[in-house]
Parts: structure tokens; C-alpha cells; sequence
């Protein structure tokens, strides 16, 4: 896949599109079904392919037979191809490096559907649109979407009832001949999303240099995919100057939008790399917070959304979403830390001060509308019975279920989400406290009755001990499955230092730790199933935020053997972690099975190798007291390491660990560093 969010490609390893998901899309549309290249009656016989960056990639062929004396190849096609935002362009090029004169007809056959993204990835067959032929090149056009493709050279022949363009090569020995392609795709009335300015990227860029250059590679390969991944808010005020919000699209193919829980996840684990992320998906967020109360939708005051699209998506007769849809019961805290620790990396309290009454919506919706049934947990029900029915991120229809294989009945309160919610109340009290608005006395009061009542509910015991339920059903019974939930509760502050300890050995145990990550089901449990969506596969972020759980718990030994399974992953997906993957973990073999359908790239999978960055050094900071803590735990099994180009208070932040566990530290003046031995 090659992306420049909204736009990307996804084709075959031979750089063929021709079947499937294959495409060119544009802002939830597929602009290009088909192009494919094909020599007339001569086989193509791919060699390579691969990606140049995030944006780009190279495929190369051999015509096979044509101009060759001995077994040697003499003719190759090289195809190059980058995509923009609303634009994909190849390069054709095919060269002569035999001593024969070569002649042959060069077809390329292109067509389309134009259909929606939910169209596509609910596998669904839509209709060929025919094309035009207009001023020498094709165009399709229907529902206000736009699509042109040019060649330069023109054709020799341009058959636009087939989709064909056909050239006549002829090439001597040491000759090429070359064809440029420029497909472009738009919306009538805009995008709903902008392409934000070139190399105005809202974060430092770091390098890594350590012991494993698979760690390395992860970090780098995951950084450019995130830029690409880039978009801009149109509503923002500085867009009109060229400056515009910034946040990051979920993943593609299916999620190249503004979803809340992605955005907010994975802002927060780029916070080491600056506060500018933050910030902006912060304020894009607030922009769209509920105001009223609407089932339709979904929304209530306070809320944040779920996900954002240009229409209405209809799945299914009995599954489909509106084009604003605030079906999430976790992106509303999430949204409240996200504020907090962005303040304590340094985001300028002005822009802290600002964003301070969206905050205090959130909280009140917490209590006032998130524990719809009054039993002082947050939960969620499908109330339009065409949404989502699970709306935690396990969002599948069968992700909550009861250890015996049973699913839950809704309202679902799950376990994570009142982690979530503990940590908002008592991250959002500091900033009312710390900017002197009312109310911070209440908060921490709340946080601590919602600690009492989950200690008394949500645990439950089995052979190996206690445990906490993956969440409440409708008659507010534990749905005791062991899952991944419990990483997302390590380090929130509401568990006790006994508790904690029970859930990294729990994390630590096989039936969770697979050797490649974090199972989000035990594969003790009923309905396991290592391609599960949220039933047994393996998520990369869910691993990262159990890794930096288990290190600000105290258990850096689990945290290690996690993160040394995601990194192994890596090696088997070239360095992109998909958004998920299958979980028969390392015993099954070397490397992991994809999930056929997996977003990759995708935001919280890339920024999760910056949690795990920070995580292994230890780094927390807290500008608003003025310190910053660097205290290495299992960073020590890839020294000597540096990283330099981190950053913290707007300034740049550069970290050494020798092979004898020394610290070197350059961070910005007016900050305490705080090492290991040192107070």
C-alpha cells in the first residue's frame, strides 16, 4: 500500500490493480478499480516490488522471451508509483538491454466503480462506471466524484468504451521508452478532510541508533507512515493561513477519517515527540462535541465522537452508520487525559486554558450521561439498533463475551473504560486545580468511589486467582473472560500495587503473552480464535499500552518480554505493524499470520513503537513542576542505544544509554532530570 492520507493505493505484490480491494481512493471513494499492464502475447514475470517511503513504490518485471539470445533477460519494465493527495502518478518504463531490435504493443487496461469505502470493504460487487474519452484522456464521473486519467505520451490507441490505452513500442538495443500516468480524483464539492502542507509535520522526527536494528527500522519505517497518515481540519482557524489542525487519519483502507479513540490514542503516544499532535487533534475533537442529545447519532452533551464520513454508511439492512456517529463510551475520557498529559509534556497553558470548558463537558458527561443507568459505572447501549453494539475498541458484535463463550447483554460496562474514566476524573481535577476553576475536590471524590465500587464488582476469582471481568452486563453480573483489558488498567492509578501484580502475572502467562504480542483473548477461553478480530488476534497498540502499563506499575520484566514479541513481529511485516494480526503466537512459528482484512499502516499500530521507545527508557515528564524523569528499565537489552530528537517543552530532548547502564541526558533548561542515582 502507498498513501498520502486521503489518498492511497492499494495493489498486488506485482504492482497490479485488478482484483479485490485493489484500487486508487480518494476521501472514502475508489477512484481506480483496474490498471493493469499487460504486453500482448508475451508473459510478465514479476521480480520484485516494494515500497519507497509511505508514498511510494517500484515494481519490476521481465517481458519474457523478447529480444533474449541466451537465458539472459533482455527487456524489463520498470513502474514507478507515487500517490498525493488526489492524485496518483506511474511511470512506465521498459528498456532494451539486449542486442536485438524488440517491437511489441503495450496495453494498459483501466477501469472503475466509484464506490463508497463501506461498498468495498463489506465486499459487496458494484457496477463498472464507462468511461469518456475527454480532450485525449478517460473520465468517469457519478455522485459528484470526479475521476481523470492522462498519459503523456498519448496512446497510439484510446479505447474508452474498454478502458484501454495501447502503445506501439519499438526499441534497439540500449533504447527505453517511457509513458507517464497522472490519475487524479475529487470531490464536486471539496474534501472533507484537507492534505495538510507539505513538511509541516506537528512533531519532531527522532533517530534511533541501538543494538537491534529492528527497533530501528520500526521506529523509522512507523514515523513516515504517520506522516503520511496526516490530516488537516478545514474548520480551524489558522486553515485559511496554511496552518491548520492537525491530526491523524485511523488507517487505511478502511479508516482514512477522523475516528475519536484512534486519534486520541495515538496523540498520546506521540507526546514525546512533542505536544503540536496533541494539540490539534485536541481542538479538532472539541470542535465536534456533543451539544445535544440525539439517538440517531448517538450524541449527548459533552460527548466526543466516534468517527466521521462524508455520508450516511449503510452495511447492512440491519447495520449502518450516520456520517457523524458518536457511538464510543471511551473517547470522552480519553479525551480528558490526552488534555492532561499534553499540559504535563508542555503544551502552553494558554492552549491548556483554552480547551479547559471542553474538559469540564467531558467530566459532566461522565456522570451525567456515560452512567445512564445510575449504578456509577460508564456504559453503553446501542440505541438506534443499527449501530455499533459493542462501543469500547473491541468493537466487534462478539468481542464481549463470558468465559464460557457467551456473548454479553448490553448496557456493557467495561473494565478498561472505567480505568479510562478514573484517570480523567483525577487528571482532570489537577487542571482545575492547577488553573484555579472549581470543582477539583469533586472530581478526585468521584474517582475515589468509582475505585471502591470497581474493587468491589468487577473482580472475580478462577483456578490461578483473582481477576478482574472484562466488563459488567445489562444485570450488572462480571463477564469473566481473561482478556488484554487488563494492560489498559495497569499504571491509571486504580489499582493497588497487590492488584497490579496479579494482572502482569497474568499478562506474562502464555495464554496472553504469545510470544508476539498480547492475545486480546486467553487461548484458554471459549470461542478463542487465533483470526478473531477482537477474540484472539493480536493488536499492536493494545500490547504498546499494556507495555507502558506494566512499566509504570513496576513490572519492567513482563513489559520486556511484550515488547520483545512486538518487535519480532515487525521483522515479518517489513517494519509496518498491520492493526492487527493472528494470534497463534511464536510457538506456532517464526513469524506471525496476517489478518487478511488488517488496516496497514495504521495510526496507534505505527506511534505504538514510540510508546515502546518511551516506555524502555522510562520517560515521564511533568514540565508544569518542572521535571523530567529518565529512568531506563528494559532499554538495557538494545545498548547501547541513542536516541536523539525527542522532545519535551517545545524543545529538543536526546537520550544515551551505554552498555554498562549509564545515562546521558541533554534536555531543555529549566527542567529537572531525574536518573536512576540521581535525586
Amino acid at each position: 500500500m502507498t498513501l498520502c492520507a486521503p489518498s492511497f493505493v492499494i495493489s498486488q505484490a506485482d504492482g497490479q490493480l485488478s482484483a479485490g480491494a485493489d484500487g486508487f481512493y480518494h476521501g472514502d471513494r475508489r477512484a481506480m478499480s483496474r490498471l493493469s499492464i499487460a504486453v500482448d502475447g508475451i508473459v510478465l514475470a514479476p521480480v520484485s516490488g516494494g515500497l519507497r517511503g509511505a508514498e511510494g513504490a517500484d515494481f519490476r518485471a521481465i517481458l519474457r522471451g523478447v529480444g533474449e539470445v541466451t537465458a539472459d533477460p533482455a527487456v524489463a519494465l520498470h513502474r514507478r508509483r507515487t500517490v498525493s493527495s488526489g492524485r496518483l502518478q506511474e511511470t512506465i518504463e521498459v528498456s532494451n538491454a539486449g542486442t536485438r531490435h524488440v517491437r511489441f504493443r503495450l496495453i494498459l487496461e483501466a477501469g472503475t466503480d466509484l464506490a463508497p469505502m463501506e461498498r468495498v470493504k463489506s465486499g459487496h460487487i458494484s457496477s463498472h462506471v464507462p468511461a469518456q474519452a475527454v480532450a485525449g484522456a478517460l473520465l468517469w464521473s457519478r455522485d459528484q466524484f470526479t475521476v481523470r486519467l492522462l498519459s503523456t505520451p498519448a496512446p497510439d490507441e484510446l479505447d474508452a468504451t474498454a478502458g484501454r490505452l495501447s502503445y506501439d513500442v519499438e526499441l534497439a538495443p540500449g533504447q527505453s521508452w517511457s509513458a507517464n500516468l497522472t490519475c487524479t480524483a475529487a470531490h464536486d464539492d471539496g474534501d472533507q478532510f484537507l492534505a495538510p502542507p507539505a513538511g509541516q509535520v506537528p512533531w519532531s522526527t527522532p533517530v534511533l541508533r541501538s543494538a537491534d536494528r529492528q527497533f530501528d527500522r520500526l521506529l523509522k519505517q512507523s514515523l513516515a507512515d504517520l506522516d503520511r497518515l496526516r490530516l488537516a481540519d478545514p474548520q480551524s482557524g489558522d486553515a485559511a493561513a496554511g496552518s491548520p489542525d492537525q491530526f491523524l487519519a485511523a488507517g487505511a483502507p478502511w479508516y482514512l477519517t477522523l475516528f475519536g479513540r484512534d486519534a486520541i490514542w495515538a496523540a498520546r503516544m506521540m507526546l514525546p515527540l512533542g505536544t503540536d499532535l496533541a494539540a490539534g487533534t485536541l481542538r479538532t475533537l472539541a470542535r465536534r462535541q456533543g451539544r445535544a442529545v440525539d439517538p440517531a447519532t448517538e450524541e449527548q452533551p459533552g460527548k466526543m465522537l466516534h468517527e466521521v464520513r462524508r455520508g450516511a454508511q449503510e452495511f447492512t439492512d440491519t447495520f449502518a452508520l450516520p456520517p457523524v456517529y458518536y457511538g464510543t463510551v471511551d473517547a470522552t475520557p480519553l479525551w480528558i487525559t490526552l488534555l492532561h498529559d499534553a499540559w504535563r509534556w508542555g503544551l502552553a497553558p494558554q492552549g491548556v486554558e483554552q480547551l479547559l470548558p471542553h474538559a469540564e463537558s467531558a467530566l459532566a458527561w461522565m456522570r451525567d450521561h456515560g452512567d445512564a443507568s445510575g449504578d456509577g459505572f460508564l456504559k453503553y447501549i446501542d440505541h438506534t439498533g443499527r449501530g455499533l453494539a459493542n462501543q469500547g475498541w473491541k468493537d466487534s458484535d462478539d468481542a464481549i463475551r463470558h468465559r464460557d463463550g457467551r456473548l454479553a447483554a448490553a448496557p456493557i460496562a467495561l473494565c478498561e473504560v472505567q480505568a479510562y474514566a478514573y484517570e480523567a476524573a483525577r487528571g482532570g481535577a489537577a487542571l482545575l486545580r492547577a488553573f484555579g476553576r472549581p470543582g477539583a475536590d469533586a472530581w478526585e471524590e468521584w474517582a475515589q468511589q468509582l475505585a471502591d465500587r470497581f474493587r468491589k464488582h468487577f473482580w472475580v476469582e478462577d483456578e490461578r486467582g483473582p481477576y478482574p471481568a472484562v466488563a459488567l452486563d445489562r444485570d450488572g453480573m462480571p463477564v469473566d473472560s481473561v482478556t488484554s483489558g487488563f494492560g489498559h488498567l495497569l499504571g491509571t492509578g486504580l489499582l493497588n500495587q497487590e492488584e497490579s501484580a496479579l494482572l502482569a502475572a497474568r499478562l506474562s502467562a502464555p495464554d496472553l503473552d504469545s510470544g508476539h504480542g498480547l492475545r486480546t483473548l486467553s487461548s484458554e477461553a471459549a470461542g478463542f480464535n487465533p483470526y478473531g478480530y477482537h477474540t484472539g488476534s493480536i493488536w499492536p497498540h493494545d500490547t504498546a499500552i499494556a507495555v507502558h502499563g506494566l512499566v509504570t506499575a513496576g513490572f519492567p520484566d513482563a513489559a520486556a518480554s511484550l515488547a520483545t514479541g512486538l518487535l519480532t513481529a515487525s521483522a515479518a511485516f517489513d517494519a509496518r505493524l498491520p492493526e492487527l494480526f493472528a494470534g497463534h503466537g511464536a510457538e506456532a512459528g517464526t513469524n506471525p499470520a496476517p489478518y487478511p482484512a488488517s488496516c496497514r499502516p495504521q495510526a496507534w499500530a505505527a506511534a505504538s513503537s514510540v510508546l515502546v521507545l518511551r516506555s524502555a527508557l522510562g520517560l515521564d515528564a511533568d514540565v508544569p513542576a518542572g521535571t523530567l524523569r529518565v529512568a531506563p528499565t528494559f532499554a538495557a537489552a538494545y545498548a547501547p542505544l541513542t536516541v536523539t530528537g525527542l522532545q519535551v517543552n517545545g524543545s529538543r530532548l536526546d537520550v544515551t544509554l551505554t552498555p554498562d547502564g549509564s545515562v546521558n541526558v541533554t534536555a531543555p533548561k529549566g527542567l529537572q532530570v531525574i536518573t536512576p542515582g540521581r535525586p
